[in-house]
């Protein structure tokens, strides 16, 4: 699966913005996706996934009421509205996409195998949030 990302950039404290991924190729029934990102020096930690099947949404506690993930309907595109950003924020932003449902809500709320590979992963985007 090929995952394409926009929607990084640079903004104050307390602002906005908007992520996009859209999926293509493979053969899965279902492609489930989610974001992570890595800090400067940090470790990758999860944002948020969305189930393709049945709409479920899973966010990691640091995002909860300040990141909104949502999914076109019919379509293999993602999106993360990220609101009232902070610097804490900051780091690169990755799509994943993969066919299984467990491994990504796991390694999203931090109980996963930090060892698995998904189907997809993305090239990244930067966001860049200023005090």
């Amino acid at each position: 699966v090929q995952l394409a990302e926009s929607g990084g950039g640079l903004v104050q404290a307390g602002g906005s913005l908007r992520l996009s991924c859209a999926a293509s190729g493979g053969d899965l029934i279902y492609v489930h996706m989610g974001w992570f990102r890595q800090a400067p020096g940090g470790v990758r930690e999860g944002v948020a996934c969305i189930n393709d099947e049945d709409g479920r949404i899973a966010y990691a506690e640091s995002v909860q009421g300040r990141f909104t993930i949502s999914k076109d309907k019919g379509e293999k595109r993602v999106w993360l509205q990220m609101d009232n950003l902070q610097p804490e924020d900051t780091g690169v932003y990755y799509c994943a996409a993969d066919g299984a449902w467990g491994p990504l809500v796991d390694l999203v709320l931090g109980v996963g195998n930090t060892k698995y590979v998904f189907d997809g992963w993305g090239q990244g985007t930067q966001v860049n949030v200023s005090s």
